[in-house]
């Protein structure tokens, strides 16, 4: 048991036990309210930190190899809301809200760390797969809430105007230009393990936030374990889908091994850090407990998933040459 805790990814962990606190104790009244300013000012914070991370070199490299980010876009916000679409038969099999907890989950941003984590470890275009990432949340800033509104609004109590617009904008983008102008001062506190700590702390907080809501309201008990079975199987089966087309769709327009690996592990991600922050702000004092349960699995999921195959390419990789020493 031991064995299998460390090996298990801290922020899994860190959601069960989100989890577990908000059914047991979850949040009310004014600590609800005190507790959500403090969970927007950890999120804007992470950003503030992004931000700072990336370098004007990198983000300037990456930014040169514009169809390696065209193609990853069009993963992150064509492909996946046209499958979100598609799947809406599935409203009568497992319930309205849930499906559009699914709907939601294929509209919003890839991730930033794990996506570059990942091409990383399967050495592929590093550089390309930071600005592909950060490209991916800061294009998801207006896109995500524009799709929201075309694909979302009117469905059931769900409604979205023109203000989330500006509310996303000041949570995530501004702290994240910030960054970028106060780089020089605090880019060696951004690149130590602070950035990990808060992102880990402010996903945790959001679901803590998310679910105390969600118990305050009695929404969990409409789930039922044949739903979260389905969502588990479904997320399987859908990483798996995209990372064979990522790859297919990569080598048939003609880019290499390290843009193909870019591609997959930018291009099948879905953002818990970013999308979490954004559903709680775009449907406001609705209970998104059922709303955001789709993107946790399917994160949870993809990491499993992604973490294999990343280290699948590793081993492939052809061992560096020895070096010679000549007498």
């Amino acid at each position: 048991m031991l064995s299998l805790l460390r090996r298990t990814d801290p922020l899994i962990l860190l959601i069960i036990a989100a989890v577990v606190v908000a059914i047991i104790v979850p949040a009310r009244g004014d600590f609800a309210e005190w507790f959500s300013t403090a969970t927007n000012i950890a999120i804007a914070f992470l950003f503030f930190l992004y931000g700072a991370r990336l370098s004007t070199q990198e983000a300037v490299k990456g930014l040169l190899h514009w169809r390696l980010h065209l193609l990853i876009l069009a993963f992150t916000f064509l492909v996946f809301p046209v499958i979100g679409v598609a799947l809406r038969p599935l409203g009568g099999l497992i319930g309205e809200d849930m499906y559009l907890g699914i709907l939601f989950m294929t509209l919003v941003p890839s991730t930033v760390q794990s996506s570059v984590a990942f091409t990383s470890i399967a050495k592929g275009n590093y550089a390309g797969a930071i600005v592909a990432a950060s490209a991916s949340n800061l294009a998801g800033v207006f896109l995500t809430p524009l799709l929201v509104m075309l694909l979302m609004s009117g469905a059931g109590t769900i409604h979205v105007d023109t203000q989330v617009f500006i509310d996303i904008a000041v949570l995530l983008l501004l702290p994240f230009v910030l960054g970028q102008v106060l780089r020089r001062w605090v880019k060696g506190f951004a690149a130590n393990k602070a950035t990990k700590i808060v992102d880990r702390g402010s996903i945790t907080m959001v679901v803590y936030s998310a679910f105390s809501a969600g118990m305050v309201a009695g929404v969990w008990s409409d789930v039922s374990v044949g739903q979260i079975v389905f969502l588990i199987v479904f997320s399987i089966v859908l990483v798996a889908i995209m990372l064979w087309l990522t790859r297919f769709s990569a080598e048939k327009l003609g880019f290499n091994q390290k843009d193909m690996k870019a591609i997959q592990f930018c291009g099948t991600k879905k953002s818990l850090a970013t999308g979490l922050p954004m559903a709680s702000v775009i449907f406001g004092g609705a209970s998104i407990g059922l709303l955001i349960l789709p993107l946790m699995i399917f994160h949870q999921v993809q990491l499993m998933m992604c973490s294999w195959l990343a280290a699948r390419y590793a081993r492939q990789a052809p061992p560096r040459k020895p070096v010679v020493l000549h007498s």
